[in-house]
C-alpha cells in the first residue's frame, strides 16, 4: 500500500470521525430534554450525571480522533 493511499485513508477517516462528532454534538444540543428523560428512566440517573457522561464520552472520542487520525496524518505529511 502506498503512502498516498494511507494519507487519503487517514484524511477521510478524520473527516468522517469529525462529522460524526459534530452530528453527535448537534443531536445532544437539540434533543437534550429527551435524552435526560430517556436515560433518566432507563438508567435511573440524575441530569448532572447524564451531562457529565455525555461530555466524558465526547471528550474521549475527540482525543481518540486526534491520536489515531490526526497525529498519523501529520506524521505522514512530515515524511512526504
Amino acid at each position: 500500500m502506498s503512502i498516498d493511499k494511507i494519507h487519503d485513508f487517514l484524511l477521510w477517516s478524520t473527516v468522517i470521525n469529525f462529522g460524526l462528532l459534530l452530528f453527535s454534538v448537534v443531536m445532544i444540543i437539540t434533543t437534550k430534554n429527551f435524552i435526560y428523560r430517556l436515560h433518566g428512566k432507563i438508567f435511573n440517573l440524575e441530569k448532572e450525571q447524564i451531562t457529565l457522561s455525555l461530555y466524558l464520552v465526547l471528550g474521549i472520542y475527540k482525543i481518540l480522533i486526534i491520536v489515531f487520525n490526526i497525529v498519523p496524518l501529520i506524521a505522514i505529511e512530515i515524511i512526504k
